[in-house]
């Protein structure tokens, strides 16, 4: 039997990732850890402000895109909070659209197509809309509430434009034959504002990282190792 060897991972505590990591895992040092930091939770009423704090430290995407610490021994499961930044898409006049193709088969074009093999033609569906829109929405008052600071809301919030401006600009390749363009920005709240270019947020981010680390708000290190045992 071959014997597996450990492998180490290097997680930004900004990834957004590691909840379900640290939750499910054999190894019970993190659910022990983050225990021990929200131990007063166990009863009573949950302290949000002091949960935001600690999810800024290990995980600080959670703080935008909602959490749900659903595990007994966390304050009996009620660690939770809210979606800060929620986006949907709506498409007006959606209707079907026939298409289909051909299955090429460059090296036996006539061979058996039960066993995968010839030029196979098939039909398929597509769906069209006469016009599509994507809604994002930053709750800028639940951010503030959380009372971590002038520089941790800045860096939330510059966090939040970003993952819309780069979905904006890269992810818009929804399903498969969907490339989508977006044609046009609309800021409907508050009056005014424009969202910021990629370029300028992708320069700005490090520097609010930066003044947020120097505060130890994502404490000793901003680096966790995992390490993952099979």
């Amino acid at each position: 039997m071959k014997k597996e060897s450990p492998s180490r991972t290097h997680c930004s505590r900004r990834t957004g990732s590691i909840r379900h990591t640290f939750l499910k895992a054999k190894d019970k040092s993190v659910v022990e850890m983050l225990k021990n930091r929200l131990a007063a939770m166990e009863v009573g009423r949950v302290d949000l402000r002091e949960l935001a704090k600690v999810l800024l430290e290990f995980d600080t995407n959670a703080l935008l895109h909602g959490v749900f610490l659903a595990k007994k021994d966390l304050a009996g499961g009620r660690l939770r909070l809210p979606r800060s930044l929620s986006a949907f898409i709506e498409a007006e006049n959606a209707r079907r659209a026939a298409s289909g193709g051909v299955k090429n088969d460059s090296v036996n074009p006539s061979g058996d197509t039960a066993k995968g093999f010839g030029n196979v033609p098939f039909a398929r569906d597509e769906w069209v809309a006469a016009k599509i829109t994507a809604c994002f929405n930053l709750d800028l008052r639940q951010i503030r509430a959380f009372g971590l600071g002038a520089d941790v809301e800045r860096l939330l919030v510059m966090l939040a434009l970003f993952k819309i401006r780069k979905f904006l600009v890269e992810g818009l390749r929804l399903r498969t034959a969907c490339d989508l363009d977006a044609e046009s920005i609309l800021v409907k709240r508050p009056d005014g504002f424009e969202l910021p270019s990629l370029d300028s947020l992708e320069a700005e981010l490090p520097g609010l990282i930066q003044d947020v680390a120097s505060k130890g708000l994502f404490g000793e290190n901003p680096v966790l190792t995992v390490t993952y045992r099979k």
